[in-house]
C-alpha cells in the first residue's frame, strides 16, 4: 500500500513513519510523496536530503485549484492512504472524495475532548489544563469534512501532572504520537484498510 503525507511544518510524525518503513519496522507500505503548503519549512529540505519526493502545493502555487492539485498529485503516485503530519489546512472536498475514509490525522488530545476548529497544538494543551483533566493523550482518526469528528482508530493516554505547563504537557503528548501513528497504521492494515 502506498502512503503519502501532507505536512505544514517540521513533519515529525511523517519523518518517523518514513523511517519505520525504511527500516522495515512498518511493513506492507511504500512511500508515495510528501506535499507541503510551505516550501520554507523544515520538512521540505529533509525530504530532498532523504530521497523522498516532495511537492509544494498551496494557495500561492495554485490560487484557483489547490484542492484539485493536491488530489491529482496524490493520485499521480498511486496513493492508497494519506497521513496528515501537522498539516494546518482543512482538506478540500475533492481530496476528501477521492480518498474517502483513507486520510488519517493525529490530534493531541483524547477525542472527542478538546477537538474542533482552531483546536490544535498549544491551544489543546491549554484547554486540557484549564478543564482540570487528569489525563490527556493523542488520537489517530479518519478525517471527514468536520474538524476532529471522524472515527477514532486508536488512542494513547498520558497523565496530566499537577505542576504541568502547556510546554511540559505538550512534550509528553508529542512523545507518544509517532509510535501511536505507527500502531494505528498497523491496525488499519490488519483490518484490510477499513474502519
Amino acid at each position: 500500500m502506498k502512503i503519502s503525507f501532507l505536512a505544514s511544518h517540521g513533519g515529525s510524525s511523517a519523518r518517523q513513519i518514513i523511517a519505520a518503513i525504511q527500516t522495515q519496522k512498518l511493513t506492507g507500505f511504500e512511500i508515495g510523496l510528501l506535499i507541503t503548503n510551505n516550501k520554507n519549512t523544515a520538512i521540505y529540505p529533509w525530504c530532498l536530503e532523504h530521497g523522498i519526493e516532495v511537492v509544494h502545493i498551496s494557495g500561492e502555487t495554485h490560487p484557483d485549484n489547490e484542492d484539485r492539485a493536491i488530489k491529482q498529485a496524490l493520485l499521480a503516485v498511486g496513493t492508497d492512504i494519506v497521513v496528515l503530519s501537522g498539516y494546518m489546512k482543512k482538506i478540500g472536498c475533492a481530496t476528501l472524495a477521492a480518498f474517502n475514509n483513507k486520510i488519517l490525522n493525529i490530534h493531541p488530545s483524547l477525542l472527542p475532548r478538546h477537538g474542533g476548529h482552531k483546536m490544535y497544538g498549544d491551544f489543546v494543551h491549554a484547554a486540557v489544563l484549564s478543564a482540570g483533566d487528569k489525563e490527556s493523550g493523542a488520537s489517530v482518526q479518519v478525517i471527514n469534512e468536520v474538524y476532529d469528528a471522524g472515527p477514532v482508530l486508536l488512542q494513547k493516554t498520558v497523565p496530566v501532572l499537577e505542576d504541568d505547563t502547556i510546554a511540559t504537557l505538550g512534550a509528553r503528548v508529542r512523545s507518544v504520537e509517532a509510535e501511536l501513528y505507527i500502531n494505528a497504521l498497523q491496525k488499519w492494515q490488519a483490518n484490510n484498510f477499513k474502519i
